[in-house]
C-alpha cells in the first residue's frame, strides 16, 4: 500500500526529508507522495518514517486507491534501489 497525505497537512517540512525513496514532494497546497516510489518503508524501516515524524495525527494515512502486499513493497523497494531480493 502507499501512503497518502491528508488534507490535514500543515506543510511543516518534517516528512520530505525523511523518505528514504524520495516519494514525498510539495503538491499544489501540500505534500504528496508519489504512489510509485512509495514502499512504506519495506526495506528501510519497520514502520514509514514520515507518519512517525508527522506532528498532526492522523494526517498520512494508507492510501485505500492503491493496496499493496508485503511483498509488492518489497519488490519495489528491490527496483528502487537496484538491491538483490
Amino acid at each position: 500500500m502507499a501512503l497518502l497525505i491528508t488534507k490535514r497537512c500543515i506543510n511543516c517540512d518534517m516528512c520530505e526529508p525523511e523518505c528514504p525513496n524520495e516519494a514525498i514532494s510539495m503538491g499544489a497546497s501540500i505534500y504528496e507522495i508519489d504512489v510509485n516510489r512509495c514502499t512504506e518503508c519495506v526495506g528501510h524501516y519497520d514502520t514509514p518514517t514520515c507518519q512517525q515524524v508527522c506532528p498532526i495525527d492522523n494526517t498520512i494515512i494508507t492510501d485505500p486507491d492503491h493496496t499493496e502486499s508485503t511483498e509488492l513493497l518489497w519488490e519495489k523497494f528491490v527496483v528502487l534501489h537496484h538491491a538483490v531480493s
